[in-house]
């Protein structure tokens, strides 16, 4: 169970901060010279040194999101335009790229980021470049939704790569690119030119998320615990009725994958505090009976969030850093293991620190919506989890410390069931190694707390406004 620290601030944490952004300038400078964008994206290390392998180009935006927010952080503008530049000249066919479901992640962090600095002042106003990011954002969040597979009861969801029948978990973090677009008053064109409401088919896809990839004790069946998440849902295509529970990257469709749970609580977290903007017309003129009015998505989204955030508490080290399933078999070797740090180099199941930076972030933001609106206990506590897991991570063994060493962010996991992570010689599982959400997400969570403990303009992903 996390142990909380009850004192901790994001002021607290400055230096550390400082210290990780200056070692992030030669990481990321040092990789955007090296990697050839013919190769593919970056994806993990292999002996700290960045290859491509995945499944889709998904990671992309991540490496050039990572040197928009070193400049973010530090105003230092070669990376500004490290991350302008390739973003223009390798971005584009993430925009169009109907086939995947992570329009949120390449292109919300590249033109999304790019475009609020602009309207934030941080950089030139200039009118062309403004409408060529609004531009990028607007198809992105359509082809996106485009994406999508309908359900009984109004409901339906954008699928993942696997297709039509697959929901993931993970991809309610990428519904950011159907908001981005939606504030720009833009829809997706249907069939005899039908007008499709971006907003409503995110706020369908989050109903059917909650539904059926995450547990809330009720007693859906014999597995069913308080925030567990299931990694991937299964549907009948033909008639849209549910079928099972599955997944890709965890140990079983019964146990939690913790970077599946990760995408949950970051993704409904960031939702709340973008629906919470929105106004009350917005929310009745879509005629959903699950989400008749504001309050009522507020609150399942509040619902959701809150199970898997204590879930995640309940069941990781005490330190915020969680093994890459709470059920994966070797667990049961290890004892006590929930009485102590996560032990990364141990010698029965991986850690993996990338969950734990998507939900720090998650933790905060949450934390931040309960205090200012519903329930400043509850608020307070998910604050201070976040802010207890982002030490762990800007210290070692967590932080990349070695210039020699690509990553960031060290010992995460990407595909545990494929062995796709490397063994170390001597080793009977991975560690020591980065992937690129990793490193984009520490870094995301750096630059948020830093804003924090300055009192600078808080991080939005939808402050894209003008």
């Amino acid at each position: 169970m996390i142990e909380i620290d009850s004192t901790l601030t994001a002021e607290a944490l400055a230096p550390e901060l400082e210290r990780f952004f200056s070692l992030a300038a030669d990481k990321i400078r040092n990789l955007h010279s090296r990697w050839d964008p013919a190769t593919g994206a970056p994806v993990f290390t292999i002996d700290g040194r960045y290859t491509s392998r995945g499944w889709t180009e998904w990671t992309q935006g991540f490496q050039f999101g990572n040197a928009i927010y070193q400049f973010d952080a530090t105003g230092d503008e070669q990376f500004l335009e490290m991350g302008r530049r390739s973003t223009v000249d390798y971005m584009a066919s993430h925009i169009s790229h109907y086939g995947v479901h992570d329009h949120g992640f390449n292109n919300v962090s590249t033109y999304g980021n790019l475009l609020r600095l602009m309207t934030e002042g941080r950089i030139p106003e200039r009118e062309f470049e403004r409408e060529f990011y609004r531009l990028a954002l607007k198809i992105s969040g359509a082809v996106q939704a485009s994406r999508w597979t309908d359900l009984p009861d109004d409901l339906g969801f954008v699928h993942s790569f696997n297709g039509p029948h697959s929901l993931f978990s993970d991809t309610i973090r990428s519904m950011r690119a159907l908001a981005v677009a939606h504030v720009f008053s833009h829809v997706l064109m249907g069939e005899q030119d039908r007008r499709i409401s971006l907003l409503k088919r995110l706020l369908q896809h989050a109903e059917s998320t909650a539904r059926w990839n995450v547990y809330f004790g009720t007693g859906r069946d014999s597995y069913d615990v308080r925030g567990r998440v299931v990694h991937e849902s299964i549907f009948n295509v033909t008639n849209g009725a549910y079928r099972c529970p599955s997944t890709q990257q965890g140990y079983s469709p019964f146990t939690t994958w913790t970077r599946g749970l990760s995408w949950i609580l970051s993704g409904y977290a960031e939702q709340l505090e973008f629906l919470d903007t929105l106004p009350e017309p917005e929310f009745s003129s879509l005629g959903l009976s699950y989400y008749p009015d504001r309050n009522a998505a507020l609150t399942r989204f509040v619902e959701t969030a809150s199970a898997v955030a204590d879930f995640f508490i309940e069941n990781t080290p005490t330190d915020g850093i969680p093994y890459w399933d709470t059920g994966a078999p070797g667990l049961s070797q290890m004892g006590d293991y929930l009485d102590r740090p996560a032990e990364p180099e141990n010698v029965y199941e991986p850690v993996d620190s990338s969950a734990a930076a998507i939900c720090a972030q998650g933790y905060l933001r949450l934390g931040r919506y309960l205090s200012h609106s519903r329930d400043e206990k509850a608020g307070e506590r998910y604050t201070r989890a976040g802010l207890t897991i982002a030490r762990t991570l800007f210290h070692a063994p967590y932080v990349s410390e070695d210039p020699g060493h690509e990553g960031l962010l060290l010992h995460s996991v990407y595909h545990r069931p494929n062995g796709w992570d490397q063994v170390h010689t001597g080793r009977q599982v991975p560690s020591g190694e980065s992937c690129m959400w990793g490193d984009y997400h520490v870094m995301e969570l750096a630059v948020y707390l830093k804003r924090l403990a300055a009192e600078d303009p808080y991080l939005q992903f939808f402050a894209v406004r003008s």
